[in-house]
């Protein structure tokens, strides 16, 4: 089975509780208003076998806290993130997934039903609401807490609200950053790009098919 990875990275700090393995899939039908990752919207590209994306994960597994899969959409790649959430399961890590979708849509899906997400952000980006928490993107969307291991990671930083960052690297020219960025980011993009930084996202190298 082949699934779309626009990247990986670890470790992320801004995503959830610890150091965890991202995950951003390529791919998104959703296409919200003023979404930072437009990159991550077409469909048909960046296509890996998900059994190399798995021995990609095998070597981080061990030294994480937690998974966070975004995108793009996952659950426009449905079947690829079943075998993805069954793969992860018994490394007893907390999984957090964000998606565009309602709850409402989303709250019959095997992956939900079956305790395979601990952690489920839904609900469309809404870039005229206001933004105010670390793991949201629009205060609009909702957090659910699925499963006793997500409650028991999650519950703590949830009430916290901890200040929103982003995870930043710096290497030669270029910029990665991962997190929730604040309003006004295009401000910060246009103004590094003009001082001659490129601003690019780093991924793991996956072979292929």
């Amino acid at each position: 089975m082949e699934i779309g990875i626009s990247r990986l990275h670890f470790p992320v700090t801004t995503l959830g509780p610890g150091k965890r393995i991202g995950i951003w899939f390529q791919g998104c039908s959703i296409h919200c208003e003023g979404c930072i990752s437009a990159d991550t919207w077409q469909f048909n590209t960046k296509m890996v076998d998900i059994n190399e994306l798995k021995r990609v994960l095998k070597k981080w597994l061990p030294s994480c806290d937690g998974i966070t899969i975004t995108g793009g959409e996952p659950f426009d790649q449905q079947a690829a993130l079943f075998e993805l959430l069954t793969f992860l399961r018994p490394y007893n890590l907390s999984v957090l997934v964000y998606s565009g979708y309602s709850y409402q849509k989303l709250k019959q899906k095997k992956e939900i039903f079956e305790g395979l997400i601990d952690v489920l952000i839904s609900e469309p980006y809404d870039y005229k609401e206001t933004q105010t928490k670390a793991l949201l993107g629009s205060d609009n969307q909702k957090i659910h807490l699925l499963t006793s291991l997500g409650e028991h990671t999650f519950s703590d930083y949830v009430k916290c609200i901890p200040e929103k960052k982003l995870d930043v690297q710096f290497d030669d020219n270029k910029v990665w950053m991962a997190g929730i960025p604040i309003q006004g980011m295009k401000e910060i993009t246009k103004t590094l790009q003009q001082e001659g930084v490129d601003i690019k996202s780093t991924q793991a190298v996956i072979k292929k098919k």
